[in-house]
């Protein structure tokens, strides 16, 4: 065969035996497949990019006649129904038998499962076609990372009856998962809110099938009832913690049995101070997540916070940096009760939080997470200017101005 001359003629050539395949469904996971690489290279709005693509596919192509051409065509419509031209799209006369079924599907089921600390949520959902020749009854599942906010990864596939069982019974034998009947609406409203931001990444999750699958996974989310208008999740408020509420969180924390395991609910003097501090940090790292909770800790969200992000956004002086430990320690074992997670977890966390603390240790000597501005607020402290005084600030960073900008540069 020559050399394609444009990408619309390298996906007829990878489609040349579409009509060769038994169901509607393997046709459609071709041609999500072969619409992956265009989601992949996509460096923004990648949905956009697919869509766009499948437009211009359809506008390059109206003149080829062949069976291929015309099945691949009416696939990539079925796919992306709001490409421009999709909806006049239609199998001809040649095209195979099931062609006729492709996006002729429903929902049989609606399910959602994940761990107890609340860092991933997968939702599964599976379909029918609405006549045998589309093929077998197929699942879709979606695994949303609370952690970062996005949709991390999509799978289809068949059939969906052994999919469904082994998700059950790996929750089943597990204290820390669980595993429920999910109402769809909600399960389109999660999975395509966070995708939207998946959609929008410069890089996208090395593992998995997120590409290849990403066009069947939205059509096949399109299925799914809306919710009512006026009942969709709000947008999270500006403040997500307002200074009445993480009053009172303290409050029930340091009268609880957790702080007192810790010691900390004697401290006075410049270790209060320092307890507050840290408090404090928790409270703003937890409303740093898209799905804030100061409630959610996990050993993978004590990570994040302990070896990441409190070396990036504050400084700490030794008291601080002692004591931080110990009260996330005392917080996360006081969030799991308030949770009703099983001991388990609770002593999981625990674990990972003390395993850390040599790290942290090594992160804080070093300096080496810092930001710049964190940084910067650190030499200054250590060189005893104090941050409140308008004259004593302007002097330091004149003195520092030439180190400053090498430093950020």
């Amino acid at each position: 065969m020559a050399t394609p001359h444009t990408p619309y003629d390298a996906v007829l050539h990878a489609a040349r035996d579409v009509t060769r395949l038994d169901c509607a469904l393997d046709a459609e996971m071709l041609g999500t497949a072969l619409l992956g690489s265009v989601y992949a290279i996509a460096e923004t709005d990648r949905n956009t990019a697919v869509r766009e693509f499948v437009t211009g596919f359809l506008a390059a192509t109206s003149r080829r006649r062949t069976a291929a051409a015309l099945t691949i065509r009416s696939v990539f419509a079925a796919l992306v129904p709001d490409a421009t031209g999709a909806g006049r799209i239609r199998p001809g006369s040649t095209a195979p038998a099931w062609a006729g079924q492709l996006g002729r599907v429903h929902l049989t089921g609606t399910w959602a499962y994940g761990d107890v600390y609340g860092d991933q949520t997968s939702y599964l959902a599976t379909f029918a076609y609405d006549e045998a020749a589309g093929g077998p009854e197929h699942a879709l599942v979606a695994l949303v990372d609370h952690n970062i906010g996005i949709t991390k990864d999509v799978f289809v596939g068949s059939p969906a009856a052994p999919i469904l069982e082994q998700v059950r019974q790996m929750c089943a034998s597990d204290e820390l998962t669980w595993f429920r009947a999910e109402d769809p609406a909600r399960m389109r409203d999660e999975v395509t809110r966070h995708l939207t931001v998946t959609d929008d990444l410069g890089d996208l999750p090395a593992e998995g099938s997120l590409a290849t699958d990403r066009a069947l996974v939205g059509a096949r989310l399109a299925l799914l009832p809306a919710r009512p208008a006026g009942s969709a999740t709000p947008e999270p408020p500006l403040d997500p913690l307002p200074a009445g509420m993480r009053t009172e969180l303290v409050r029930r924390f340091l009268a609880g049995p957790d702080a007192a395991r810790f010691g900390l609910h004697t401290v006075d003097g410049d270790e209060l101070a320092s307890l507050h501090f840290c408090l404090s940090l928790l409270l703003d790292h937890a409303a740093s997540f898209p799905d804030a909770d100061p409630m959610r800790w996990s050993p993978a969200v004590a990570g994040l916070f302990l070896l990441d992000w409190v070396h990036r956004r504050a400084v700490l002086d030794m008291d601080d940096a002692a004591m931080l430990p110990r009260v996330l320690r005392a917080w996360a074992g006081h969030a799991a009760r308030q949770r009703g997670l099983p001991e388990r977890a609770t002593t999981q966390t625990d674990t990972a939080i003390e395993e850390m603390v040599p790290e942290f240790a090594r992160l804080y000597s070093t300096g080496e997470r810092r930001s710049p501005a964190t940084a910067a607020v650190a030499q200054l402290m250590a060189d005893g200017v104090d941050p409140d005084d308008p004259a004593a600030l302007d002097a330091w960073i004149e003195a520092n101005r030439h180190r400053l900008a090498d430093e950020g540069a």
